[in-house]
């Protein structure tokens, strides 16, 4: 699809729009009163899809699996149909294509719904939950924080994918809002650690891609292989409680820290609708063991921002930067996942790591944005933070700029609730 496609859905052709007719993004949502289905978001409507599959205008091989609470069935059907529904869709929704929707006033009233008048949900049924660690800006201004500000990656980063077994159960929807964990600190000056609200809490920036194609137990999936593997994409934030993080990682790794709340945008943008925004891969040094070796373009130059929002104050861009810098791609991640024979399942989601550009306004957490609160950020109206206090919202928001059309994810939101006492 190519920019000069325009939708009758009005809407959707303003060229500021994240969801113009290049886009068709899945989400699940509901109106008052009714059960979660599936929709597809066009301009500042979202079209029901069980209801076009009641009316018999969706393809016959993804019948009955839009009248669900998750993407899942639909997604379990595979590429083909995935890539048969998109072009049906982009069909009845153009200026130029099948009337079969805009011609019938009656439908149409019952299958385009205002975005304000309805709830979003969880996109998808997740299994598992896997984060990586694969932004080497990031790493950098880690390691120069807590290492040796000369060595500051240690020896495996640059050989391997990072990453770690996350908790599935704790992602939620944007607009969830999250309290503030509890858990154990260890302050410098003292022998043993207490038990207390955390005090260095944090967002992470990050992508995420959701998995649409199973693998089998035992069979590893090469980088090539890999994008057929991957439905489609959301805004992640992975909320990082540092100071929990800082005594419980060593040996084994981030545990409560970071299994509080996961945020991610509702709606998934397709890989087929960012085929359009594949560049080349960063370069690689040294040049990675041959299972790690890519041929194909395997970054996207995905644009993203943070905005840090204090209650009853203003919203303050805290962050700019892309996706496309990113050192380890996502098929590079999914095959050394699954190297050693890990199988991945439907729905699996998959976190980017924090993405941190090479300037002081591209850090991709407060972290490293404030030097671990040592150097606070100011806010509109004067209000400073290091870490994030409680009331506060995180707004983030990113897109691929087309010709005269942007293909976005709208925004992952989540405001901060205290404590349990």
């Amino acid at each position: 699809m190519t920019a000069p496609m325009t939708s009758w859905v009005e809407s959707a052709n303003d060229g500021q729009t994240h969801f113009p007719l290049q886009n068709l993004p899945y989400g699940i949502f509901s109106k008052v009163g009714e059960t979660p289905r599936v929709g597809v978001a066009i301009g500042d409507q979202v079209l029901d899809l069980a209801a076009l599959d009641d009316a018999g205008l969706l393809p016959a091989a993804a019948r009955g699996t839009f009248a669900a609470p998750t993407l899942n069935r639909f997604i379990a059907l595979g590429k083909p149909v995935w890539s048969e529904t998109r072009a049906r869709l982009a069909a009845l929704l153009s200026v130029a294509g099948d009337q079969s929707l805009r011609g019938n006033a009656a439908l149409c009233g019952k299958a385009l719904v205002p975005m304000s008048a309805v709830t979003l949900h969880l996109p998808v049924e997740i299994p598992g939950y896997t984060d990586f660690y694969s932004s080497r800006e990031h790493a950098t201004n880690v390691g120069r924080m807590f290492r040796d500000p000369e060595n500051a990656l240690l020896p495996n980063w640059l050989e391997i994918p990072i990453g770690y077994n996350g908790r599935a159960s704790s992602v939620v929807v944007s607009g969830t809002a999250l309290r503030r964990p509890n858990g154990q600190i260890k302050l410098p000056d003292q022998p043993r650690p207490i038990f207390t609200a955390c005090r260095k809490l944090d967002y992470e920036l990050e992508m995420g891609f959701i998995v649409g194609k199973p693998s089998t137990l035992g069979d590893p999936v090469s980088t090539e292989a890999a994008p057929a593997h991957m439905f489609g994409m959301v805004i992640l934030n992975d909320w990082s409680a540092r100071d929990i993080q800082q005594w419980e990682y060593v040996p084994l790794g981030p545990f409560n820290s970071k299994g509080f709340g996961t945020s991610i945008s509702p709606w998934v943008v397709t890989m087929d609708a960012l085929e359009p925004f594949r560049r080349d891969n960063p370069a690689q040094s040294p040049e990675p063991l041959p299972y790690l070796r890519q041929q194909a373009r395997n970054a996207y130059d995905i644009a993203l921002e943070v905005a840090l929002q204090p209650e009853g104050g203003d919203a303050t861009t805290v962050c700019r930067t892309n996706f496309k810098a990113m050192y380890w791609t996502m098929a590079q991640q999914l095959a050394h996942h699954t190297v050693s024979g890990c199988n991945v399942r439907v729905g699996d989601l998959m976190g980017s790591g924090t993405i941190s550009g090479t300037t002081a306004d591209s850090c991709g957490s407060l972290l490293e944005t404030t030097r671990n609160g040592n150097e606070p950020v100011e806010l509109a109206g004067g209000v400073r933070r290091g870490f994030l206090e409680d009331g506060d919202t995180v707004v983030m928001t990113g897109w691929c700029q087309g010709d005269g059309y942007r293909v976005g994810f709208g925004e992952v939101m989540g405001k901060i609730l205290p404590a349990h006492a």
